[in-house]
């Protein structure tokens, strides 16, 4: 069975983050040139939050905000959902599904040490069953 920790080892570890205080609009174009869909918000090393394009739309764009005026602070999703190494890439597509989250950062033992898509998630999962088809075809064939 894959784990976070397998995704991590393929993609890498880095994560990119902002401050609390940040803007909304330096945390955007951060996003844009890294081409990613949510950072971390850390204080002092520790996740306190993300933010995401979501994020955006709803908390900023909807509310009449505007994105230099704004702390990504005053619109981060505060209650972060995270996921340890060792957990089962089949874990992290229940939390993603009952949490409603697209991104889910890595934490081992209080430390962040990486992030998780839906993107990764899937990708490996469909790898993962390709393997096992493949696997089974070979089995098929032999006997």
């Amino acid at each position: 069975m894959k784990t976070v920790d397998d995704i991590l080892r393929k993609k890498g570890g880095h994560v990119w983050s902002v401050a609390p205080n940040t803007t909304v609009y330096d945390t955007l174009k951060l996003m844009a040139e890294k081409e990613i869909g949510a950072v971390v918000v850390l204080d002092h090393g520790q996740p306190v939050g993300m933010f995401s394009e979501r994020d955006y739309a709803r908390q900023v764009i909807l509310k009449g905000r505007t994105s230099k005026d704004t702390a990504v602070r005053e619109v981060m999703i505060s209650r972060v959902v995270f996921v340890r190494p060792e957990q089962s890439i089949e874990d992290c597509m229940a939390l993603m599904t009952d949490k409603r989250v697209r991104h889910l950062p890595v934490l081992d033992h209080g430390t962040l040490i990486g992030m998780v898509s839906i993107g990764d998630v899937v990708k490996e999962l469909i790898s993962e069953k390709e393997f096992l088809i493949e696997q089974l075809a070979n089995y098929i064939q032999q006997g």
